[in-house]
């Protein structure tokens, strides 16, 4: 009976965590998919990384520290969860700078081993018509834009990794099941930029996932993230108007 009650309350808790992160971008995703499936073909459609949240760029800073603010408030909320009194969180799940040389040697792979193939699979998909153009961020708008940005890359690497991999496989277990709902979960999360975009986010997930399960470290896969959105969200805008 305490097993069932255990699982139960297990049950609620992550239904709780992903309503209010990862699982509720998902099913927004899901919707701006269908959405634009109806409206008209991918190929004529954009989606922005960073979109505006106000028309003044000081109320757009100021909007955009508080989203980074309460995205980090569900990164504390999981570590909260996963604590124990003989263990921290941070030791648990590998988000410590106990390994940082080779937390960075993994991300610098993972970064190169993801990134690489992410911009030809982009390329590719748009060509095929199954992927939204994503629109450059503005990187003049102000002296604050850039840090902004990095500070959102970093954000995104820490709810996504720490969510998906730190805390949902050390809650429901490190089985092939998992691992593939886990991924089949990010990809979704990124329906919106069109399937190819989502099923390569998928394939990351399982990467991803296979080498947290391997070492149980998800510091290598925060600072891949991290990087991977810093050229996105710094490196594309800079390189777009040399890209064909």
């Amino acid at each position: 009976m305490t097993t069932d009650i255990s699982r139960a309350r297990l049950g609620w808790e992550v239904g709780i965590v992903l309503a209010l992160s990862i699982g509720r971008s998902a099913v927004y995703s899901v919707l701006s998919f269908i959405r634009s499936l109806m409206t008209a073909p991918l190929s004529e459609q954009a989606t922005a990384l960073n979109p505006s949240q106000a028309d003044q760029a000081i109320w757009d800073a100021i909007y955009r520290v508080f989203d980074v603010f309460f995205d980090l408030a569900l990164v504390a909320l999981v570590i909260y969860l996963l604590w124990r009194p003989a263990q921290s969180a941070f030791q648990r799940i590998g988000l410590n700078f106990s390994r940082f040389g080779r937390d960075v040697g993994t991300a610098v792979l993972l970064l190169a081993s993801i990134g690489i193939p992410g911009l030809g699979l982009y390329a590719i998909s748009r060509l095929m018509g199954l992927t939204l153009q994503v629109q450059a961020s503005e990187l003049d708008a102000a002296w604050w834009t850039i840090p902004l940005l990095l500070l959102s890359a970093v954000r995104a690497g820490l709810l996504e990794e720490v969510i998906l991999n730190g805390y949902l496989f050390e809650r429901l277990g490190s089985g092939w099941r998992v691992l593939v709902a886990v991924a089949a979960l990010r990809g979704l999360y990124h329906l919106y930029q069109g399937p190819a975009m989502a099923l390569g986010n998928m394939v990351m997930g399982l990467v991803f996932g296979w080498v947290y399960l391997k070492w149980r470290r998800v510091m290598p896969l925060v600072i891949a993230h991290t990087l991977l959105d810093v050229f996105a969200f710094v490196g594309y805008p800079l390189a777009a108007p040399y890209l064909p």
